[in-house]
């Protein structure tokens, strides 16, 4: 029997298709502690990249700040994350959201921002000059330029990253696994540990098919 066909196989099985091990549940937790912190991200980056873009001043230090976390491997900082909180679960309002594991959520946290604040930074700051010379002269204020002209022209790259950050947390999602929490990377991180290489290559098959049509979607 070919590998592909005991993949197929795999997939074929009706047990992996039901249960807290089953592919839709698994599928669920993923697409949730990815959608909870690319929101999250979203909502500290954005302001920061807004507000420096728009001011044209203190960007250099905004971006290169926020690129730390690019520098910064995952696992180490999921490690580290460990360290400090634990592995036990969170907070019930924490769970209710979709947030399983605090040392994941962090690290995806910290992955996605970066791009985000890169991008939107430059969207703004590389509005045509003559677009915000026009609007100024007919009299609108900070916040009214900032919202009706430079957000919607930067609006091409400020979604760029959040596209970018979007599939990075979907593919490095699969981390928490490794801290006892589920998501598709059980399949990899369990497939791994028992020599399983159907369950491995079937997880990491759907991580990259759902990073794609995060990508798509986009």
């Amino acid at each position: 029997m070919s590998f592909l066909q005991s993949t197929l196989d795999w997939f074929g099985d009706g047990d992996h298709w039901t249960g807290p091990e089953g592919i839709p549940h698994l599928l669920w937790q993923h697409v949730e502690i990815s959608v909870i912190a690319v929101v999250v991200a979203i909502a500290i980056a954005l302001p920061i990249g807004l507000f420096f873009g728009h001011r044209r001043a203190g960007g250099f230090v905004a971006v290169n700040v926020a690129n730390v976390g690019r520098a910064l491997p995952a696992l180490a900082l999921l490690l580290f994350a460990v360290r400090w909180f634990g592995v036990g679960d969170p907070p019930a309002w924490m769970r209710t959201v979709g947030i399983g594991s605090i040392p994941t959520f962090i690290v995806l946290v910290a992955l996605a921002i970066p791009p985000m604040v890169t991008n939107t930074y430059a969207g703004v700051v590389g509005v045509d000059p003559e677009a915000v010379d026009a609007a100024r002269g007919m009299g609108m204020s900070g916040g009214q330029l900032l919202r009706r002209v430079e957000m919607p022209l930067a609006s091409p790259l400020i979604m760029a990253g959040i596209r970018t950050s979007a599939v990075a947390v979907v593919a490095t999602a699969t981390l928490a696994a490794v801290v006892g929490w589920g998501g598709l990377g059980r399949y990899i991180y369990d497939g791994s540990r028992v020599h399983d290489d159907q369950r491995l290559f079937a997880g990491a098959l759907l991580v990259a098919l759902l990073a794609i049509v995060v990508e798509l979607s986009l």
